[in-house]
């Protein structure tokens, strides 16, 4: 074969390969997101279609104690399989042998640690995103981060509210105050009732504050509550949830200018799944481990601050 020939066909293979899909697997059946993200993954006539990635396996998990993951668990499953030829895989290990990286699923946030324990334990180095709740308590969220550092799988868990056009827009330096709201129901299984929908709100009010709180105070009532943190530069960010469901929205303050989101924003799957791709493609962590964690230590004050009666609570450190 002539030496230009060869370099051709090098060059042509090489091309191939880089612009492979990879093999996505979902663990967790139970929640909408996985129709969501397979149409914008596994569609390429949708008009969000993301390349690079495509949904291949799934495992179905489920939680028998949660109406929300019992009643949708085998419909999601089937839906698919039959809309979007995902194969559906009898446990962990078996996905994790089919695919490059992994979306954790599963509504119930008590199932993460558990779940990711068993990715760890193929020993395969996996890229993992942790949809919301990354876990029902802050000793959860821990363990993962530690499981994760000792089998060296890289991972990282938001809500797509991180990305909204409320968050993306709002953020300034100024801002000396800030007030984020949105829906607020609980889940009883879940110790951290703000992590089951208020991780919304709570993760836009990060979003736009950054980390660095150091103390919570938490007001309850009937229709919904109020949760205040002070920072430790002297900013306050606050987050009220609505009860059961209410808008989202943000204020905010600094110093003779005042920004108000209004209710036409933008919201969506589309620019997180956009990151989660560029994350397993080889890009960096889109929101780090630490700001996550502090995420929960700020919801785990909280719920200590809730059950005294809003006495304001220190971060756990």
């Amino acid at each position: 074969m002539h030496p230009k020939t060869f370099l051709c066909l090098a060059a042509v293979s090489a091309l191939a390969l880089s612009a492979a899909d990879l093999r996505l697997g979902i663990i967790g059946t139970d929640t909408s997101h996985v129709i969501a993200f397979s149409k914008v993954l596994n569609d390429p006539s949708s008009a969000d279609h993301i390349s690079g990635a495509k949904i291949v396996a799934a495992y179905k998990g489920g939680s028998p104690d949660i109406d929300s993951s019992k009643n949708r668990v085998d419909g999601y499953a089937k839906d698919l399989a039959e809309k979007f030829g995902v194969e559906i895989v009898p446990d962990i290990k078996t996905l994790v042998s089919k695919v490059d990286a992994i979306l954790l699923e599963s509504v119930d946030g008590r199932k993460h640690l558990p779940q990711f324990k068993e990715i760890a334990a193929t020993g395969k180095k996996l890229k993992v995103f942790i949809d919301k709740p990354l876990a029902a308590t802050l000793a959860d969220a821990r363990e993962i981060d530690r499981v994760a550092k000792q089998a060296g799988i890289q991972w990282f868990s938001t809500s797509s509210l991180r990305w909204s056009e409320i968050a993306t827009t709002m953020k300034s330096p100024a801002a000396k105050t800030v007030m984020t709201w949105g829906p607020g129901p609980e889940e009883k299984t879940h110790y951290l009732d703000l992590s089951w929908y208020a991780i919304h709100p709570v993760e836009m009010l990060f979003t736009l504050m950054g980390t660095g709180c150091t103390e919570v105070s938490r007001t309850s009532s009937a229709d919904g509550d109020v949760v205040v943190g002070k920072w430790s530069d002297g900013r306050i960010g606050m987050v009220r949830t609505g009860k059961p469901y209410s808008d989202y929205g943000a204020v905010v303050f600094g110093g003779k200018v005042t920004a108000q989101s209004h209710n036409k924003m933008k919201m969506g799957y589309t620019p997180m799944l956009g990151e989660i791709i560029k994350f397993f493609q080889g890009g960096p962590v889109p929101v780090p481990n630490a700001e996550t964690l502090e995420i929960f230590a700020f919801m785990d004050a909280a719920q200590k601050s809730k059950e005294q009666g809003g006495r304001p609570v220190k971060l756990a450190k």
